[in-house]
């Protein structure tokens, strides 16, 4: 939804009688941004500017924090109506800090492999087209994998999930090559050395968003040598984001997805 549709709607809503003047004064004094409890600023044009609303980072920020400003996020989407503003979500959250926003909360969701926490609206959210595969190389990889999954049909993707398929045994990822050639954009997340994007892209005819994990031994460096190998790639068509951004991974599929049906309607 544009800023003119948005505008748009909330002046109808008001011709129709379904909110009263005051009520679009208070919803227009916050359209760009809305200051939270002197701690935050919630970028409510976020979704208008890249079509995504804004994601909660849940580290360093008390889980009081995180829930004041989940309400508020939740609030304001109730406001406008469309796929704007769909999901209220938080990432790197802990089982603890969860526990204590669920008590703020009780309509918190917590997936507990990806560490996120989520006010889902199923009533504003609208199926997106396109399919992300991902694979993760190992099952250490999950928690990375999972964040990227999780994220991806947050946001209304339709996401088709190959675990365990590393390099180690290739016959594992050849089994399952039509997970490939059904995929608009793939996420591939792995550790250790970081091979499996290469293959993946040497097989697959759509975009591929390498993932490197901080998973492996001492001379992996916590996944530097992963994001060295997966930026060296001798494979095209491959994207690479920072180590363990499982979530990022998740927008730039998002985007380019988004791109090509824009394209697709001109």
């Amino acid at each position: 939804m544009t800023q003119p549709d948005i505008l748009k709607s909330l002046l109808q809503s008001v011709s129709q009688g379904h909110i009263s003047p005051e009520d679009a004064l208070d919803k227009l004094k916050y359209l760009a941004y809305e200051p939270v409890g002197g701690f935050a600023n919630i970028d409510h044009h976020r979704a208008l500017r890249t079509g995504f609303p804004e994601v909660i980072w849940g580290p360093g920020k008390t889980p009081e924090q995180i829930a004041q400003i989940m309400q508020a996020m939740r609030d304001r989407n109730a406001s406008f109506p469309g796929n704007w503003g769909a999901v209220v979500m938080a990432t790197r959250i802990e089982a603890e800090v969860y526990d204590r926003i669920r008590e703020i909360i009780p309509q918190a969701i917590y997936y507990s492999t990806a560490k996120i926490c989520a006010l889902e609206n199923d009533g504003f959210m609208k199926p997106r087209p396109g399919t992300i595969g991902l694979l993760s190389a190992g099952t250490a990889d999950l928690p990375v994998a999972e964040e990227a999954a999780i994220t991806a049909e947050l946001c209304g993707f339709r996401v088709q999930r190959l675990w365990d398929v590393g390099v180690a045994g290739i016959h594992r990822l050849l089994s399952n090559v039509q997970v490939l050639t059904q995929a608009d954009v793939l996420i591939v997340v792995a550790g250790m050395e970081g091979a499996l994007p290469s293959v993946v892209a040497g097989l697959a005819d759509c975009p591929v968003i390498a993932v490197p994990t901080s998973v492996g031994y001492g001379a992996s460096f916590n996944g530097m040598s992963a994001l060295l190998t997966m930026l060296n790639s001798c494979a095209i068509g491959i994207g690479v984001v920072n180590i363990d951004n499982g979530f990022g991974a998740a927008m730039l599929a998002g985007q380019i997805l988004r791109t090509a049906a824009k394209i697709d309607k001109e």
